[in-house]
């Protein structure tokens, strides 16, 4: 048995979930009088006036065989954020468990807990952005249901040791160990997915949103053991995936060498545009990134940002962040925005 039915909230191994017409009735041929849908199509012109399949069965098909798992151990959801807010929902009762945070890293890790009134202890990373395991070792309890590591990070965008994650892995057998990999197709690493097999307790996260260029569709990918996925089934909404949206996923993984394509051009123009602030004097460093963003420190970070806002030329503030003082956030973009960017920066004046 594993331990995910330890850790999942007690009256959810019981819940009985909502039944659609779709899980009724899983083929696509016949006459449909089951879910009163309309019958003579969409005001929007296209053939969207039946329901989608609520479990996303072709693309979790598909997406087994490109990411080496089984399909009951893949979970789809509106953005990886729907994924993070079921998990603490699964398995955290509010003001009694805790999930553990290692900032400076994505903010909706903590947001969904606050909203579920579950408390969020904290462990600042290293100052190279590696987790502390003795620190760690100290905020973690009975009570600590999961630890949140981001990697390749948000906003630093380097990854996470592997060989750190694996130690938390071991060390914390009954606790959830939710590895989001968001920017994991930037990095030079395998995908901790593969590790599955291994660690009961490992939670892999992944998105439509970045490598993919599918941020608009809001999809977002949860890998981990089946008894854990069938536990989100269950408290995830009927339809949470819509049909647009299904169709357009399964075009996609059938053109991976499109993903590939885009991955490659904007690696490059990371390495061109960290070539070219490195000339800068008004910035001080540069932090390495193995995702598609670059974290840079100035000598005057808002004196910038606003400097670029009124030039039109939008990157992230970080400089309230934990661990980020002066710190700008860069996406990525085209060779062209990339060079207007650098425009801007060299006009410039502290």
């Amino acid at each position: 048995m594993s331990i995910i039915n330890a850790l999942v909230r007690e009256h959810l191994l019981a819940l009985k979930p909502y039944s659609s017409a779709r899980d009724e009735y899983t083929g696509k041929e016949g006459v449909f009088l089951d879910a009163n849908e309309n019958p003579y199509g969409s005001v929007a012109g296209k053939d969207l006036n039946r329901y989608p399949d609520p479990h996303q069965r072709q693309i979790k098909d598909k997406l087994a065989v490109l990411k080496g798992c089984y399909p009951e151990q893949i979970f789809l959801g509106n953005g990886s954020d729907e994924a993070i807010d079921l998990i603490i929902k699964a398995v955290c009762e509010p003001k009694v468990d805790n999930i553990l945070l290692l900032p400076p890293t994505y903010g909706m890790y903590e947001v969904c807990a606050n909203i579920q009134q579950v408390e969020t202890r904290k462990s600042v990373l290293t100052e190279t952005y590696q987790p502390d395991l003795v620190d760690i070792s100290k905020k973690v309890d009975t009570h600590t249901k999961a630890i949140w590591v981001c990697s390749p990070n948000n906003p630093t965008g380097n990854l996470i040791d592997g060989a750190i994650i694996e130690i938390l892995l071991k060390a914390y057998p009954n606790t959830l160990i939710v590895v989001d990999e968001a920017y994991i197709d930037f990095a030079d690493v395998p995908s901790f997915i593969g590790r599955m097999g291994e660690y009961d307790n490992l939670v892999v996260l992944q998105t439509f949103s970045k490598a993919w260029g599918m941020a608009g569709l809001r999809v977002g990918m949860a890998f981990a053991h089946v008894d854990l996925i069938k536990v989100l089934n269950k408290i995830k909404y009927p339809y949470n995936l819509n049909l647009e949206s299904q169709r357009l996923i399964l075009e996609a993984l059938d053109n991976v060498e499109k993903k590939d394509k885009y991955v490659e051009k904007i690696l490059t123009e990371r390495f061109r545009l960290f070539k070219k602030l490195m000339e800068l004097s008004i910035v001080r460093h540069i932090y390495p990134s193995d995702s598609n963003q670059l974290l840079v420190k100035f000598h005057d970070a808002k004196a910038v940002f606003n400097y670029l806002i009124e030039k039109k030329v939008i990157v992230r503030d970080r400089t309230n962040v934990t661990l980020c003082d002066d710190c700008l956030r860069i996406s990525i973009g085209r060779g062209r925005e990339n060079r207007a960017l650098m425009a801007e920066l060299e006009e410039f004046q502290p």
